[in-house]
């Protein structure tokens, strides 16, 4: 992704293949309100939405492109091997690694085997938001990958942008009698060391500085 407009082209792509806007915004590592905004600018809204704060060129958003890294798996592994070692000093009972849905699950997958867990996946509410409040939708875990079981966990995205997938799955894990007791992203646009008393650890922080005027 090299422009704006790059961002718009694959906005629309991904809304044409029928994602919701939740999902487009997982696909493109930016905001639900951005994402809104990205597909609405490109035209293939059907409806109109609520824009998002922007700044004259567009809202205050960062767009964070991982893809060289997702593409090929030794890379993968290594980014992995580097979160895992974020959280190897966090906890002493830990035996499951959650994966954030969908790409923080193979970031999840390396640091499970680094560390020695065993290893969930979690889809967030998200995935399933279009327009509108998300207060009636609710994630998921996998059923195809471990169960909480009232574990000690980790946490594992790849990207954190407002924090509320976050503490979502923070939120889901304690509902299943599970303790989440460190959260791991390659990406950080928020600057968040603690979310719900959970510590926060990441390979990068993106902050903006300044008003964007």
């Amino acid at each position: 992704m090299k422009n704006v407009d790059d961002l718009m082209e694959s906005a629309a792509d991904l809304a044409e293949r029928g994602l919701s806007k939740g999902e487009i915004a997982d696909e493109l590592n930016v905001s639900r309100e951005t994402a809104s905004w990205l597909v609405e600018r490109s035209g293939t809204a059907t409806q109109p939405t609520e824009q998002p704060t922007e700044a004259p060129g567009g809202p205050h958003d960062i767009h964070v492109d991982w893809s060289a890294l997702g593409r090929d798996s030794s890379r993968l592994n290594y980014a992995g091997l580097a979160m895992a070692d974020l959280l190897s000093k966090q906890g002493e009972d830990v035996d499951l690694t959650i994966g954030i849905e969908k790409a923080g699950a193979p970031l999840a997958t390396t640091v499970a085997r680094e560390l020695d867990t065993d290893l969930g996946t979690y889809a967030p509410a998200k995935h399933q938001w279009d327009e509108g409040d998300m207060d009636d939708l609710g994630g998921t875990f996998s059923r195809n990958f471990a169960d909480i079981r009232e574990r000690e966990c980790y946490v594992v995205d790849d990207t954190i942008t407002s924090g509320t997938t976050m503490t979502e799955t923070i939120e889901a894990i304690r509902e299943r009698g599970g303790d989440p007791v460190a959260c791991v992203v390659l990406v950080d646009k928020q600057g968040i060391e603690e979310l719900e008393d959970v510590p926060v650890y990441s390979l990068l922080q993106v902050l903006r500085v300044g008003n964007g005027d």
